[in-house]
């Protein structure tokens, strides 16, 4: 069969995005189809994401901002300020991102970039069928060897404990210096905590005048923008007593944690990736980092030959201490604010970076476990296997305005 190409990457956002730049750097580099949203609702506005790596990414020159110390104040209001070394907490906009990338594929032959509203990507005669509509009302179909679909699913997987980790963030200039650029907060729980879950500000300083300042819930459900709104200013207010401000821009979203499964295979020639694959951590919200790592399996795969199965983002161990963690904190067994604040000020920074992103041993993961409440987490730890895994709700996770997840990722 005469193929359109022998890759499909449906949606242009941080996952496919990088996939294809991934297999346009092949030494030699299959053909790419690359089908992103036109212009519209479907097109998700601008987002930010942030991951730690070591200085002297690939992304670096992109980036619009770096800190190599980050803060976390508790729920007591002590703060904490930590070294990260050796690593450097970065934020990296989707506009900058999406030029760095376009960049790059404009020079890539292999790759072309086509707009449609995908409706299907499915198996077809030994390969992949991918239909959509132009934005014209013209409908197009292209067959291809491998399909891969970063569109976020209908409906989250059965899982036996979902929240909502969600945020609205202003990023704003002060009139007067008040912000220390040198340290990001990535978590400061002087917020009112609900009852269930927890919430925290975040602020990423650009300058001693601007940063991207943040009211991020974990929760069951997603409130009206107002409540944001009013969290913001008592935020800005009462607790960072921030000098009068302008909002220059605003961003929103809803990120799920889950411990269901998202399945990575959508048939023998389909494979989902980005949040749809899975690697959105459950208990964190963080992705661009597993998304740099699945797309450079994928590409890695390509390049000797073998079949491009997208890797499981995450270690099935770190899956499970998610799910323990989930489950604890949505039936209140324990106090999210003082878990992570504990975890923050009683395990090494560069260790539980590591365990963030699911690169520790078992000896670690132990170490890391006794700094939480030992006997809450054993006795949910005991539960989950007899818990039965629920219908997921509806994907309102799709992100609104960013696609950075507070405590992350990635977001």
């Amino acid at each position: 069969m005469a193929w359109d190409a022998e890759v499909a990457v449906v949606g242009a956002g941080a996952a496919g995005l990088t996939l294809a730049y991934r297999l346009a750097t092949l030494p030699s580099p299959p053909r790419v189809l690359l089908v992103e949203a036109p212009e519209g609702r479907l097109r998700p506005p601008e987002r930010t994401w942030c991951w730690w790596e070591e200085p002297g990414g690939e992304f670096d020159g992109a980036l619009a901002a770096r800190w190599g110390r980050v803060g976390v104040h508790g729920a007591d209001g002590r703060p904490l300020k930590r070294e990260i070394a050796p690593y450097v907490y970065k934020m990296l906009r989707s506009r900058d991102f999406e030029r760095w990338v376009a960049a790059r594929l404009g020079t890539a032959p292999s790759v072309r970039r086509v707009e449609a509203m995908v409706d299907e990507v499915c198996d077809d005669a030994g390969g992949a069928l991918v239909r959509g509509v132009r934005a014209d009302g013209h409908p197009v179909a292209w067959r291809t060897r491998w399909a891969f679909d970063s569109r976020p699913a209908a409906a989250l997987p059965p899982a036996r404990t979902t929240l909502l980790q969600h945020f609205r963030g202003w990023f704003i200039r002060c009139a007067t210096p008040a912000l220390d650029p040198a340290v990001a907060e990535l978590m400061d729980f002087r917020t009112p905590q609900p009852e269930r879950g927890l919430s925290f500000g975040y602020v990423l300083p650009l300058s001693d005048r601007e940063a991207l300042v943040e009211y991020t819930e974990f929760s069951p459900a997603v409130p009206a923008d107002a409540a944001y709104d009013a969290a913001l200013r008592h935020y800005t207010g009462a607790v960072l007593r921030l000098p009068p401000f302008r909002v220059l821009s605003a961003e929103q979203g809803v990120i799920p944690m889950t411990d269901g499964r998202f399945p990575r295979h959508a048939g023998a020639h389909v494979f989902r990736i980005g949040t749809a694959g899975g690697a959105t951590r459950p208990a964190t919200g963080y992705t661009f980092a597993a998304v740099q790592r699945q797309s450079r399996a994928v590409a890695a795969a390509f390049a000797a030959g073998r079949r491009p199965v997208p890797p499981a983002p995450y270690p099935a161990r770190a899956l499970a201490m998610d799910a323990a963690m989930l489950r604890a904190v949505a039936t209140g067994r324990v106090t999210g604010a003082d878990v992570f604040t504990g975890l923050f000020r009683h395990v090494p920074a560069e260790r539980l970076l590591r365990f963030l992103d699911g690169r520790t041993g078992l000896a670690e993961d132990v170490m890391v476990g006794l700094r939480t409440p030992v006997a809450p987490m054993l006795r949910t730890v005991a539960e989950l296997p007899w818990l039965r895994r629920r219908t997921g709700i509806a994907h309102t996770a799709t992100v609104t305005a960013t696609g950075r997840a507070p405590l992350r990722r990635e977001r």
